[in-house]
C-alpha cells in the first residue's frame, strides 16, 4: 500500500516536471536554485523506484496444500539453545499452518503449539543478543499471527489462505536468517 502511494507520488512529480515551464536561469543564484530543484526531483523519483521494488518478504513462495494426516511431533518444548529451538518452533508452526479442517489431533497440536510459542518468546526475548537477531524478530511476528489466530478462532479451524501465504513467506525468511546465523 505504501509502495503504491510512493510510486504514484513519483509519477505525479514526474508528470508535473514534464509540464512545468523550462525556464533558463538568468544568473548564478537562479542556476543554483534550479540545479537543487532538479536534484531533489530526480532523488525523489529514484528513492520511490527503490522503495517500490519488491523486498525479500514479498518473494514468491509456494503454498503447500493443506493436509489432514501428518506425523504428530513428540519433541515439544525448548532445549534452551536458540538455533535449535528457533528451527523446531518454525518447523512446528509450518506443520500447524499446513493442517486442514478436520485434521487428526488438530486441537492437541494447536494447544501444544501455542504453549511452545509462548515459552519460546517468554524465554528468548529477555536476551538482547537474541532479541536483536532478524530471525527472532521475524519468528516473533509469525508467532503473533498464529497465536492471534488460535485466540480468535480456536484450535479446530485452519488458517485462511491469505494468512497462510504470509506465514510461508515469513518461514522462508526465518530459514534463510537461521542458515546465515542471524
Amino acid at each position: 500500500m505504501v509502495k503504491t502511494q510512493l510510486l504514484l507520488s513519483a509519477a505525479l512529480l514526474a508528470s508535473a516536471n514534464a509540464f512545468s515551464a523550462n525556464q533558463m536561469p538568468t544568473n548564478d543564484v537562479a542556476a543554483a536554485t534550479a540545479g537543487r530543484r532538479d536534484f531533489i526531483k530526480s532523488a525523489t523519483i529514484g528513492a520511490a523506484a527503490i522503495l517500490a521494488s519488491p523486498t525479500m518478504a514479498s518473494a514468491v513462495v509456494e503454498v503447500p496444500e493443506q493436509v489432514k494426516s501428518y506425523d504428530f511431533p513428540g519433541n515439544w518444548g525448548l532445549t534452551y539453545k536458540y538455533d535449535e529451538d528457533a528451527e523446531k518452533v518454525r518447523a512446528h508452526m509450518y506443520t500447524a499452518t499446513t493442517l486442514a479442517k478436520g485434521a487428526e489431533n488438530m486441537e492437541d497440536f494447536g494447544k501444544n503449539m501455542k504453549k511452545e510459542m509462548v515459552d519460546f518468546v517468554s524465554y528468548y526475548r529477555r536476551f538482547p543478543a537474541v532479541a536483536g537477531k532478524p530471525s527472532f524478530s521475524t519468528l516473533y511476528t509469525s508467532i503473533n499471527v498464529l497465536a492471534g489466530h488460535y485466540t480468535s478462532y480456536g484450535y479446530k479451524y485452519p488458517l485462511p489462505e491469505k494468512r497462510r501465504k504470509r506465514l510461508y513467506q515469513e518461514y522462508a525468511e526465518i530459514s534463510k536468517s537461521l542458515k546465515r546465523g542471524r
